[in-house]
């Protein structure tokens, strides 16, 4: 039989989003609880080297996320290493969050982090070498393969947009799709088409991710869906655009949403249900990255507390934004 907790918020994931509201709650003195699956940090665990965070210009994403739990920590946040099963409110407009351990917590006003999930694409070789030649994000990390021969999997807008952002770093990009024409738009697919640099591969799936002796991304072994030719592709880099899922179905009841699931909210992230925010990857927005999950994090921590302090007052309705920093 689990046990009941009680808190001031409930904040379901410990990435950059989550550990950023906690830092935030906490500071603002309310009893803060942050539930996270797995260990602290969310993506920033998947990601080797980190160069684009203010304040540091090369730090390992292992380092950033002990730095961000650490100093949520500081100011009162809890964290519990537990699976949330569903998150919902309940007929007293309480959030109870249960979990896979049994227990049960409690709160007024919750903050749902719990990102998103590229879609693997479930290859020998994939997992071993995330981080050392296998990525989801070339933004985060195609700096790194300045010079060299990087292959991309994919077919729509993110496939085509990225291939043609990494021939900034490599100099060579084979992009291979599994079908014979893509989803993207036709614009991205004429800048796709236009690059010297690009070379596509159709109707090829890829097989197995292997690596040098070092334990880095050397070779793809590719095969044709049409004609089932095998073959070798050369490249230190693999990033792969499939697909991004948001970590949504923890919601009980209907939340509104975009058309992939994203979570859509106000200016104060607050969601289409009172007194649930979201804030960091499962949000609909422009760019997944460090800095706008941390500015997320702020803003729906800041704004649960105004949500609070509403409830105090017995006032009823949405959060309205004062424009002020302080807590």
């Amino acid at each position: 039989m689990g046990q009941t907790f009680e808190y001031d918020v409930i904040i379901v994931g410990a990435g950059p989003a989550g550990m950023t509201a906690g830092m935030y709650a906490g500071r603002s003195m309310l009893k803060t609880v942050v539930l996270e699956r797995g260990a602290a940090g969310g993506e920033l665990l998947n990601t080797e080297i980190i160069e684009d965070y203010p304040g540091f210009e090369h730090i390992e994403g292992w380092d950033l996320a002990q730095r961000f739990e650490s100093h949520a920590k500081k100011f009162g946040a809890e964290f519990r290493q537990t699976t949330v099963t569903t998150l919902r409110k309940l007929a007293d407009g309480v959030f109870e969050a249960e979990t896979d351990s049994g227990d049960t917590y409690r709160a007024p006003t919750a903050i749902i982090t719990a990102g998103g999930t590229p879609i693997r694409l479930g290859i020998p070789g994939e997992a071993e070498y995330a981080g050392k030649g296998v990525s989801y994000c070339a933004i985060c990390d195609g700096a790194f393969f300045k010079g060299h021969t990087i292959a991309v999997v994919g077919g729509g807008d993110a496939a085509v947009e990225e291939a043609d952002f990494l021939t900034r770093y490599g100099d060579k990009v084979y992009l291979i799709h599994r079908r014979d024409e893509f989803r993207a738009s036709k614009l991205l697919q004429k800048r796709l088409f236009d690059n010297p640099k690009i070379e596509v591969i159709w109707d090829t799936l890829v097989d197995r991710v292997e690596a040098d002796a070092q334990g880095f991304v050397h070779n793809l072994k590719l095969h044709n869906v049409k004609t089932a030719v095998e073959s070798d592709l050369a490249v230190t880099a693999l990033f792969v655009f499939i697909g991004f899922r948001p970590n949504t179905g923890i919601i009980e009841g209907h939340v509104d949403h975009d058309e992939m699931g994203y979570l859509l909210t106000d200016t104060n992230m607050e969601t289409s249900i009172d007194g649930l925010f979201a804030a960091g990857d499962v949000r609909s927005q422009l760019t997944r990255q460090v800095t706008t999950a941390a500015g997320d994090g702020t803003t729906a921590a800041i704004a649960a507390e105004k949500y609070l302090a509403s409830l105090r007052d017995s006032s009823v309705g949405r959060v309205v934004a004062t424009g002020g920093y302080a807590v």
